[in-house]
């Protein structure tokens, strides 16, 4: 029984980093997705127990989507009480992570992706998820989401086209992204406005996640000239007082900015062409705690 157990823990750890971004993908917080992972291993040894888990990565799939589901319904209840605006957890890493963790990385879903799946119902999220992204056949989904085959593939049809109309459909490569970013972080920090609204799509949308916690925005900036004057407004109270630095988000470059040491906002922008149409600041401590612990 202990070699099973010890055997099966190691093709646990060898799966888990997959299982994470799944549960992640239909959450949009890798704090919760961490914990549904972590009470699934659990849940694998009791069944293992009872009849030998013959495969482990459809089992796990099957079993991580369902509590992530799960944990999403009651979830949506707290996102309605949520202040202010709520943004997804990114996965964070150094800038300079090894390539190998950064394909990793892009395996899971973009943050503005990410931004945007918080707007189905989460059985469409968990049938587009599963289906679209990691490739599960839509029998396999039904189990998971509890409906028909047929029903499932209508849910990930209504996430497909919702998708479409809302996600970016040229995002650039990353190297674009760098560019822009690094034009932005520069006029940013010059307090030069004009350079500012040059990287910034005319009908750009800032949206800024505090938790209620900490000081941000209560509604979405909208437009190139009010966002660009609210970025002028933050960058000055910062300057003087907060480090910069260059992280992966998603496995897109994204800025971090440090006061004493402490990572006090992450500022993530969505590039199409050579502008921002989206500008993302997560501020809410909670989260950016989170964002600490997935870049290590």
């Amino acid at each position: 029984m202990a070699d099973r157990q010890a055997a099966l823990a190691v093709e646990y750890d060898a799966l888990r980093p997959r299982m994470v971004r799944v549960a992640y993908a239909i959450l949009g917080s890798r704090a919760e997705a961490e914990d549904v992972v972590a009470d699934c291993w659990t849940r694998l040894v009791a069944a293992d127990a009872r009849e030998p888990v013959r495969d482990l990565t459809g089992w796990l799939t099957v079993a991580v989507a369902r509590a992530a589901t799960d944990v999403l319904r009651s979830a949506r209840v707290r996102r309605e009480e949520y202040v202010g605006p709520w943004l997804p957890e990114p996965f964070v890493s150094a800038s300079e992570a090894d390539p190998a963790d950064r394909v990793t990385l892009d395996e899971t879903v973009s943050y503005a992706l990410a931004v945007v799946l918080e707007s189905l119902s989460p059985a469409e999220r968990t049938a587009w998820v599963l289906h679209d992204v990691f490739g599960m056949g839509f029998p396999e989904v039904a189990a998971v989401v509890g409906r028909t085959p047929a029903a499932v593939r209508q849910l990930a049809a209504r996430a497909r086209t919702h998708l479409a109309a809302q996600t970016p459909r040229f995002e650039v490569d990353r190297t674009a992204h760098e560019e822009v970013l690094g034009r932005f972080l520069a006029a940013a920090a010059g307090g030069d406005l004009s350079a500012l609204l040059a990287t910034l799509d005319p009908d750009v949308v800032l949206t800024s996640d505090g938790g209620g916690v900490v000081s941000s925005a209560r509604r979405p900036v909208l437009g190139a000239d009010r966002v660009a004057r609210f970025l002028a407004g933050l960058v000055g109270k910062y300057v003087g007082r907060v480090e910069v630095e260059l992280v992966d988000a998603n496995g897109a470059p994204a800025i971090g900015l440090r006061e004493d040491g402490t990572l006090i906002s992450l500022i993530l922008l969505t590039v199409v062409g050579e502008r921002a149409t989206r500008v993302d600041i997560l501020r809410a401590p909670a989260k950016l705690a989170a964002a600490e612990v997935s870049r290590r």
